[in-house]
């Protein structure tokens, strides 16, 4: 099957306008409709559907660039800290993307009722994040070694998934508990080496 030809600069200028005004629509008022995104991207509602067959198609996409700004930061971070402290950041960005999916709550609920994969692909591109920052703290003594993204993800997304008020507060101190569980064993293994 041939590649799709690429977008031409104003239809890709659309795009790109469709999916910043539906995530701004998402965090604003969950249930925004279709007309009121086309309205913020200066574009007519035919040139949504152009893009995007339907709304659910339009929040998946939405969510998928999320996840994958989210999953491209392990690099970044690794470049400006230490591995320990690029982990620490990381899970605070966690925290953070939960609570921008949670802005995004009715309108990511419509997606799960059909056979996309986005939230499957999500949790497996974040888990290979976090293996690979848990990795390179382990390689540098930093990070306690045998833990997986997957788990690492689990442990925070439980409290990530809770409602109530003060949920992400809640959220950024079990990441930090986290995280120093997770420098525990490394400190204690690193100190006991003569």
């Amino acid at each position: 099957m041939p590649s799709p030809r690429p977008l031409r600069a104003d239809a890709r200028r659309n795009r790109e306008a469709l999916l910043e005004a539906a995530r701004e629509a998402f965090l604003a008022d969950e249930d925004a409709h279709v007309e009121e995104i086309a309205r913020r991207a200066g574009v007519a509602v035919g040139t949504l559907y152009r893009h995007f067959d339907t709304r659910e198609a339009l929040v998946a996409e939405v969510y998928r660039q999320e996840v994958a700004e989210l999953c491209a930061a392990p690099a970044r971070l690794l470049a400006q800290h230490s591995p320990d402290e690029a982990l620490r950041a990381f899970l605070l960005l966690l925290v953070e993307h939960s609570a921008v999916s949670k802005g995004m709550g009715e309108a990511l609920e419509s997606i799960m009722a059909t056979d996309s994969p986005v939230f499957d692909d999500a949790r497996t591109e974040m888990a290979r994040a976090l293996d690979h920052l848990l990795a390179t703290g382990a390689a540098a003594g930093l990070i306690r070694d045998g833990v997986s993204g997957r788990v690492v993800l689990r442990g925070l997304g439980g409290i990530c998934s809770m409602r109530a008020n003060g949920w992400q507060e809640d959220a950024i101190r079990i990441a930090t508990i986290l995280y120093d569980g997770l420098r525990h064993e490394a400190a204690s293994t690193a100190g006991s080496r003569p």
